[in-house]
């Protein structure tokens, strides 16, 4: 009798196991088959996008497609029916992050618009083993230092300020662990007091908490835009920032990777220009999660997807390179790996390699580090608004961040491409790159030698790819331009734009043909401040940017 008692309670301590088990709710990206039948358009984009966001990518030419729209809400609401939760939605990958139980997620699984969960598993499981702190190295220490003019001077940044250029203008939505105290740091005041803050939001918590947590991410933003005058100056205090809290720092799952994909879309939506994250995804809680450096290959991890379909929204990707160039690690982490973004190794304050910094190339060949900043030794602020310093690529990527928004701010005529290309190019060793520090230092100087030699805004004459180009008599301003027959079956791209307003007035894709190697456009009037941007778009380049 004893044992049938002690068998009737084992058994229904395992039945309870069991139902608590089925009871347990995770978090899945939950991915969608289609968008068809969808209330939104792609005529009608600023249901979805800011009327910044639409210029930002009309200025580059780059069209609004099916995948910037949001998922289906019908889709959505079935979902909501399974008693499941739905907390955030992503156009692009169109997908929903999901919080459900196991029965609710079968249940969703077998809905007819589903595809599938991402990695077949929950983003965010129980801790099975200890991980590596990211953060480690990164350990700030006090410092009594006059400013930061090292870090200032490798990047050429004190040039770019000489100019007028300070990142006015510019949005640059950072993405980390919180920004505690950002708000009432002497180091970040120049932000506030002048508005600069735009946006903020917590994508861990889904609330605007992003001040009460996170002295990593408050370090970061005081390196690219904090300004203490006679202490530490940053690239780029004049710039407009939002601030979204993406990282958990009492965990490391693949469900911030998915923060980082829903941060990356709103930022998109709000016209940000550049996106900066001094994140890295390696090795996670559970094991079983884990990439490998093998998959460090551009196309595997899902932040290195998000950070592409950034791109190819007109936004430069900023990247800290990771910290385990000394681990067993050795390589870069993910998104940097992507091969549209710009990811940022460290050096000392003399220009030399910092050993932590994680090295190259991707698993499929490709140069990384992109290139390199002060990473140690690096000047910031600490959440006390104090200027100190800290060690880490988490701080050579604002730098590069801040570098990019002053520079871009200088050639607001550049697409993303063009100006990732420009600082890439900028490196002070591109013509022998190595795995330690890529093209090596970006820096202002360099980079605008870069666009006098490839992306200089011409006189209006005649080039190899340009037989001649025409300003026709008529009562309009008819311009006729004649393409040389090298390039008949290619796809060109002739845009007008209004520099003083930075708003396109025309713009046509067309492939050239045997019978019309010419193109007429007409105008109604042609000023100085109008630029004309030619491209093929098959070879992916600028043929020729004209001022008249």
């Amino acid at each position: 009798m004893k044992h049938h008692k002690i068998s009737l309670l084992v058994l229904l301590f395992f039945c309870l196991c069991e139902k608590s088990f089925a009871q347990t709710k995770y978090k899945y990206l939950v991915l969608l088959k289609d968008k068809n039948n969808s209330p939104y358009s792609i005529n009608s984009p600023l249901a979805y996008l800011s009327q910044k966001s639409i210029e930002r990518r009309f200025k580059q030419g780059i069209t609004i497609k099916t995948s910037d729209l949001p998922p289906n809400p019908t889709y959505i609401f079935d979902i909501l029916q399974t008693g499941a939760t739905v907390i955030y939605k992503s156009r692009w990958m169109n997908a929903a992050l999901v919080e459900a139980t196991e029965t609710q997620k079968n249940t969703i699984l077998n809905l007819p618009f589903v595809k599938g969960i991402e990695f077949d598993r929950p983003l965010k499981q129980v801790r099975k083993v200890d991980i590596f702190d990211k953060f480690a190295i990164e350990k700030i220490e006090s410092l009594n230092y006059g400013n930061a003019t090292a870090q200032i001077q490798l990047l050429g940044a004190d040039i770019m300020h000489e100019q007028g250029f300070h990142g006015e203008g510019m949005l640059v939505a950072l993405l980390d662990d919180g920004f505690l105290n950002a708000n009432i740091s002497t180091c970040l005041q120049n932000l506030f007091l002048n508005n600069k803050v735009v946006k903020i939001y917590d994508f861990v918590d889904n609330d605007n908490t992003v001040y009460e947590q996170g002295g990593h991410g408050t370090a970061v933003l005081s390196t690219m835009a904090g300004y203490l005058d006679n202490q530490m100056i940053s690239p780029a205090f004049g710039a407009s920032v939002a601030l979204f809290r993406t990282e958990d720092g009492a965990s490391e799952t693949p469900l911030e990777e998915a923060n980082w994909l829903f941060a990356a879309e709103m930022a998109d939506s709000l016209g940000a220009d550049i996106i900066s994250s001094s994140l890295g995804y390696s090795t996670f809680d559970n094991a079983a999660d884990n990439y490998t450096p093998a998959m460090m290959d551009g196309k595997t991890a899902l932040s290195t997807r998000a950070a592409d379909l950034a791109s190819e929204r007109g936004i430069v990707v900023v990247i800290s390179a990771g910290n385990l160039g000394d681990n067993s690690w050795q390589i870069i982490t993910a998104p940097a790996d992507a091969d549209s973004v710009l990811a940022i190794g460290a050096v000392t304050r003399d220009g030399i390699y910092a050993p932590f910094s994680s090295r190259g190339n991707t698993a499929d060949g490709r140069i990384k580090p992109d290139v390199v900043a002060v990473g140690s030794g690096t000047s910031l602020c600490n959440t006390s608004g104090n200027a100190t310093a800290g060690n880490g690529t988490s701080f050579s990527a604002p730098l590069v961040a801040g570098l990019v928004a002053g520079f871009w701010q200088a050639n607001p005529y550049l697409t993303a491409q063009e100006v990732t290309r420009c600082i890439r190019k900028s490196g002070h060793q591109f013509a022998s790159p190595t795995i330690q520090l890529g093209y090596g230092y970006a820096n202002f100087s360099r980079a605008n030698i870069v666009v006098q030699n490839e992306f200089l805004i011409s006189a209006i004459e005649p080039n190899s790819d340009l037989v001649s180009i025409t300003i026709l008599p008529s009562n309009k301003s008819d311009v006729e331009l004649k393409f040389a027959n090298s390039l008949i079956n290619n796809q060109l791209r002739t845009t007008f734009i209004n520099q003083t307003t930075k708003q396109i007035l025309y713009q046509d894709t067309f492939t050239l043909n045997n019978n019309q190697t010419t193109k007429t456009i007409s105008f109604d009037t042609i000023s100085p401040d109008i630029l004309l941007r030619i491209e093929d778009l098959t070879q992916k380049k600028t043929l020729k940017i004209i001022r008249w």
